[in-house]
C-alpha cells in the first residue's frame, strides 16, 4: 500500500522515520570489512582474488584483475551503435559542464602594500573511481566520475568495478571509460576493492583517493579506511522528492516518483504537495504506472512507496519547501507554477531540477550535471561530485620588505599571547639578523 501522510497529523516517531529513511547501520558489517581489509593488506592480489571468487565470480583468477585491450575491443563489439552514441553524447554534455567548473590555476590579491596572498589549484595525483555493478550495470556512473577526474587533470585515474559472474567488467562501463580517456580498469569490487586501492597490491596501485557509490559493505570498508585514504562523499541508497503545487500535472508527478524508487528496496521517493487534488490523483494513477514495470523493479517500487516514501500532504507550499530543506534530498524535482521563485527558498538538495520538462532521468544520464550526489541528509553540508573532488588548493603568500614590516609586530604580539615562544623568536631574531 502506498503511504499517504498528512504531515500535520504524523507522529514525531513516524516523522523521524521519514527523515531518517534507510540510513544503514553498518556496525554489524564492520567485523567482516575488517577481515577483508586485513587479508588484502597481507596477501595482496591473492586476497583480492579470494574474495572475488567468494562474492562475485567463482572462477576468477589473478590474470583477470585488469581489463585488457582485448576486453575493451570486445566491449565495443557487444554494444549497439545506439548505446555507444548515447554514451558519447552524454559524455560530451557532462564534459562541457565540468569544464565550466574549472577554476583559475592560480590567483593573487594584494592584501596591503607588499602583502600578497593567493591560491594555487592542482589536481590530486592519483584517484580510484569506484563504479558499482550490483543490481545492474552503471556506465552512467563511470561517466559521472571519470569525466570530472580527467577534466581536472588527475595524473593517474584508475577504475575499480565488480566483475560479472564470468569475471569480466561490464561492457558499457568499459566503453564509457574508454570514451572518457581512462585506460586502467581493475575488475574488482566490494570491500576488497577499497582495501586494494588503500594499500596497493602486486597488480593494483595504491592511490590518494577513492570515490564513488557502493553497497553497505563498501561503506563499511570506507569507514574503516578513513585516514588511510580519502574516501570521498557519502553516497547511500537513492532518494528523491517531487515537489508539487496545485498547478502540477499529477500524471507527471506520479511518473517521476517511480524513478528513484526503482533503484532498490532501501531507496526513498516522496511526492510532497499542499494540493490534496494533486496528491489524490497521483495516488490513483500510481498503481497503473507501477503495473507496467518489470516484476523485479515493481517490487522495489512497491516496497519503497509503502515504507520510506509515498505521498506527503502539507498545508502550504511554504511548508512543503520547509519539508524539502529539512529532508535535504539527493534529487529534487520542482513541479510548481513559478519554479525559479521556489528555487530561491530551497537550501538543501543534491540537485534541483526545475519544471516538468526536466525530469530526473535526464540529469541522471545526460543533462550535464553530475548525478553522484550526497544522500541520507548529507546534502545539508555536502555537494555533488565535481572537478573539486579531484582538485586541491594550496595557499600562497609573499611579503616584500615593506609587507613584512607591516606584519612582524602583529605576528610577535599574537605569538606571545598564545604562548608560542619559537614563533615570536623567529620574528624577533629575524629582525636582528636582517637589521630591521
Amino acid at each position: 500500500m502506498i503511504q499517504f501522510r498528512k504531515w500535520n497529523e504524523v507522529s514525531s516517531e513516524d516523522r523521524a522515520k521519514v527523515m531518517r529513511r534507510a540510513e544503514q547501520d553498518i556496525t554489524d558489517l564492520i567485523p567482516t570489512a575488517q577481515e577483508v581489509i586485513d587479508r588484502v593488506r597481507k596477501d595482496g592480489d591473492a586476497g583480492v582474488v579470494h574474495y572475488a571468487r567468494k562474492f562475485d565470480a567463482p572462477n576468477f583468477t589473478a590474470d583477470m584483475l585488469k581489463a585488457t585491450s582485448e576486453d575493451f575491443a570486445n566491449a565495443r563489439a557487444q554494444l549497439s551503435a545506439d548505446v555507444i552514441f548515447a554514451i558519447q553524447q552524454a559524455h560530451a554534455n557532462i564534459k562541457k559542464f565540468h569544464e565550466e567548473q574549472m577554476p583559475e590555476a592560480m590567483w593573487f590579491t594584494e592584501i596591503q602594500p607588499g602583502i600578497m596572498a593567493g591560491e594555487k589549484v592542482t589536481p590530486i595525483t592519483s584517484v580510484a573511481l569506484y563504479v558499482p555493478r550490483g543490481k545492474g550495470a552503471f556506465p552512467s556512473v563511470m561517466l559521472m566520475l571519470a569525466t570530472p577526474a580527467v577534466v581536472a587533470g588527475v595524473e593517474k585515474v584508475i577504475v575499480v568495478t565488480p566483475p560479472t559472474p564470468d569475471g569480466k567488467a561490464d561492457a558499457a562501463s568499459l566503453v564509457a571509460a574508454e570514451i572518457c580517456g581512462v585506460e586502467d580498469v581493475y575488475v574488482v569490487g566490494g570491500m576488497q576493492a577499497i582495501a586494494a586501492v588503500a594499500y596497493g597490491t602486486q597488480s593494483i596501485p595504491k592511490v590518494d583517493k577513492v570515490i564513488g557509490p557502493g553497497s553497505s559493505y563498501v561503506s563499511a570498508a570506507k569507514r574503516l579506511l578513513y585516514g588511510v585514504i580519502d574516501v570521498g562523499l557519502p553516497a547511500g541508497p537513492s532518494e528523491s522528492i517531487i515537489l508539487c503545487d496545485e498547478h502540477a500535472d499529477p500524471r507527471l508527478a506520479a511518473l517521476d516518483l517511480l524513478v528513484e524508487a526503482e533503484h532498490g528496496a532501501e531507496s526513498a521517493a516522496t511526492l510532497v504537495t499542499h494540493s490534496e487534488t494533486v496528491a489524490q490523483e497521483a495516488l490513483r494513477i500510481l498503481p497503473e504506472y507501477i503495473a507496467q514495470l518489470p516484476e523485479w523493479r515493481r517490487k522495489f517500487v512497491e516496497n519503497v512507496l509503502a515504507n520510506y516514501g509515498g505521498i506527503v500532504l502539507t498545508n502550504s507550499l511554504e511548508e512543503s519547501i520547509q519539508f524539502v530543506n529539512d529532508y535535504a534530498p539527493e534529487h529534487l524535482e520542482v513541479l510548481v507554477d513559478e519554479p525559479f521563485i521556489a528555487l530561491n527558498k530551497i537550501r538543501n538538495a543534491g540537485e534541483i531540477l526545475l519544471g516538468h520538462m526536466t525530469p530526473i532521468p535526464t540529469a541522471n544520464y545526460c543533462l550535464g550535471l553530475n548525478a553522484i550526489l550526497p544522500t541520507g541528509g548529507f546534502a545539508r553540508s555536502f555537494s555533488s561530485v565535481s572537478v573539486w573532488d579531484f582538485l586541491k588548493r594550496s595557499g600562497i603568500g609573499y611579503l616584500s620588505k615593506e609587507g613584512y614590516g607591516r606584519l612582524q609586530g602583529i605576528t610577535a604580539t599574537l605569538a606571545d599571547y598564545e604562548d608560542f615562544p619559537a614563533h615570536a623568536f623567529a620574528i624577533r631574531k629575524r629582525n636582528e639578523i636582517l637589521g630591521l
